[in-house]
C-alpha cells in the first residue's frame, strides 16, 4: 500500500483511498503511514477495482471471524456485475474452486480432507523427515559456498525445503517442483498482464492435472490421492474443479508461505545479532525467533479477499457490502495498539497478543503446524551449524517480491562462516 502519487495513465485515487502497489515492495513504512490513519482503509487494487483493508490488529481479529464477512465470490459485487476481466491479476485468489473461497458447510466439507492431513501427531511424524531434508539440503549449500563463501539461501535452501515436503505429502513427482514453483509465483505476482495471468493460471492448472491424473491411476498415501478417493466416494464429496483447486492452494500456499518465513527469519536475526545470540545461548527458543518473525514480517503481506455480506463498521470505518477486502497480515503485525510502541522491534522474547499471520477463525490455515515445524527445525540446524552466518549483500539491495500479497525479499545471497 502506499501513498505515491498514481501512475500517469491511471486516474487518482478519491482522497483517503490508497493505491495498492502491483510491484510490490517492503510493505513496512507504507503500513505505518495507514495505520497513523486508522485501522481500516478504502484501496485501489489493479484494473482500478475498488477495495479496502483491514490493517488494525484487534480490527482484523475480529474481521477474519465475523459471521457476516464470507470467502464466496458470489458476495463479490464487481464480479458479479462482470465489472472484473479474465485476466486480472487477482482473479485466481478470489475464483479458486475450494476452501479459501467457501463458506459454512462447504467450507467445512472441503477442508476436512486437508485438515485431516495436518494433525499434530501427523505433522510431528514428519519431523525426522524434515530434519534429514534439511541436513542434506545444508549440504549442498555448503559445497555451492565453496568458491567464494557466499550462497543464496533462498534458491538453495528456503525454497526447496517446504517444496520437497508439501511435495511429498501431494505425492508429486519432484520433476513437476521447479515448474510448480515458477508458476506459484507467476500466479501470485499482483503486477502481472492479463496474457500473462491467463497464461500461468493454464499452465498451473495443466501440471496439476498431470499430478492428479498420475495418482488417480497409481493412488498412494498421500493427500492427492486422499482428495481424488473424497472426489470418487459415494455423495461426491468433492468434484473434478475442486480436487485441482484444492491441489493449487496446496502448493501455493504448502510452499510460498513457508519460503517466506524461513527467508525473513535468516534476515531478522543476522541483522539482530542479539537476538539470535539469545536463541544460541539457550535464554530464548528456536520456536519463539519463528513467532517473532511472524509478527514482525510477515510472509504473506495483504491477503485477498473476504467480503461483508452487509454494510459492516470496523472501528469507525464502514466496509461496504460486496467490495473485496484486503487482510493486512504484515500492517496487524508492527500495530501498536496491539503490540505496544515497540512494535517495530524485533525481540524474540516479546509477550503479548498472538500474530495473526497465519490466520483466525474458520479459515485458519492448516498447515500452520507444518509451517512451524519446518521453520524451527531449519533455522535450529542452520544456525547450528553457521553461528556466524551473515548477509553477503545490504539488506537494502535485495530485490522485494513482486507484488502486494507476498512479503519477502527474492534472493538471500549469505556468508556461511
Amino acid at each position: 500500500m502506499t501513498t505515491d502519487p498514481a501512475p500517469a495513465q491511471d486516474p487518482p485515487p478519491a482522497p483517503g483511498t490508497y493505491r495498492m502497489r502491483p510491484g510490490g515492495g517492503c510493505p513496512h513504512a507504507d503500513n505505518a503511514a495507514l495505520l497513523a490513519r486508522g485501522p481500516v482503509a478504502r484501496v485501489v487494487l489493479p484494473g482500478e477495482i475498488a477495495g479496502m483493508a483491514v490493517l488494525g490488529h484487534a480490527e482484523l481479529r475480529e474481521f477474519l471471524a465475523h459471521p457476516d464477512v464470507a470467502k464466496d465470490p458470489r458476495h463479490f459485487t464487481a464480479m458479479r456485475e462482470g465489472g472484473v476481466p479474465d485476466g486480472w491479476p487477482l482473479r485466481t485468489f478470489a475464483t479458486v474452486p475450494g476452501m479459501t473461497t467457501a463458506d459454512g458447510a462447504d467450507h467445512r466439507r472441503l477442508r476436512g480432507p486437508v485438515a485431516a492431513a495436518f494433525t499434530p501427531s501427523r505433522v510431528e511424524a514428519l519431523r525426522p523427515r524434515i530434519t534429514t531434508l534439511v541436513d542434506t539440503l545444508l549440504d549442498e549449500v555448503e559445497e555451492a559456498a565453496r568458491a567464494d563463501g557466499t550462497a543464496d539461501l533462498r534458491r538453495l535452501f528456503a525454497l526447496p525445503l517446504p517444496m520437497a515436503v508439501i511435495g511429498e505429502l501431494l505425492g508429486v513427482d519432484p520433476a513437476h517442483h521447479e515448474r510448480l514453483h515458477a508458476l506459484s509465483e507467476r500466479v501470485v505476482a499482483t503486477g502481472a498482464g492479463p496474457e500473462q495471468t491467463l497464461a500461468a493460471n493454464r499452465a498451473l492448472l495443466a501440471v496439476l492435472g498431470e499430478v492428479a491424473a498420475a495418482r488417480a491411476a497409481d493412488p498412494g498415501d498421500d493427500l492427492t490421492s486422499a482428495l481424488i478417493a473424497a472426489r470418487d466416494e459415494g455423495g461426491g464429496r468433492l468434484d473434478d474443479a475442486e480436487v485441482i483447486g484444492t491441489l493449487l492452494l496446496m502448493v501455493v500456499a504448502g510452499h510460498e508461505t513457508t519460503l517466506n518465513l524461513l527467508t525473513n527469519a535468516v534476515r531478522a536475526l543476522c541483522a539482530h545479532r542479539d537476538q539470535l545470540r539469545l536463541v544460541l545461548d539457550g535464554r530464548a527458543t528456536w520456536a519463539q525467533a519463528v513467532e517473532e518473525t511472524l509478527r514482525w514480517d510477515s510472509p504473506v503481506s495483504a491477503f485477498p479477499f473476504r467480503y461483508a455480506t452487509r454494510d459492516l463498521t470496523l472501528g469507525s470505518t464502514v466496509i461496504p457490502a460486496g467490495l473485496p477486502v484486503l487482510a493486512g497480515y504484515s500492517a496487524a503485525g508492527r500495530d501498536r495498539a496491539a503490540h505496544g510502541p515497540d512494535a517495530d522491534r524485533f525481540d524474540v522474547t516479546r509477550a503479548g497478543p498472538r500474530h495473526l499471520s497465519l490466520g483466525h477463525g474458520p479459515h485458519y490455515c492448516p498447515g500452520a503446524p507444518l509451517a512451524r515445524l519446518e521453520a524451527t527445525v531449519a533455522l535450529e540446524r542452520l544456525f547450528g551449524r553457521f553461528p556466524g552466518l551473515t548477509l553477503a549483500e545490504p539488506e537494502e539491495t535485495l530485490p522485494p517480491a513482486a507484488g502486494f500479497v507476498g512479503n519477502s525479499v527474492r534472493r538471500l545471497p549469505v556468508r556461511l562462516r
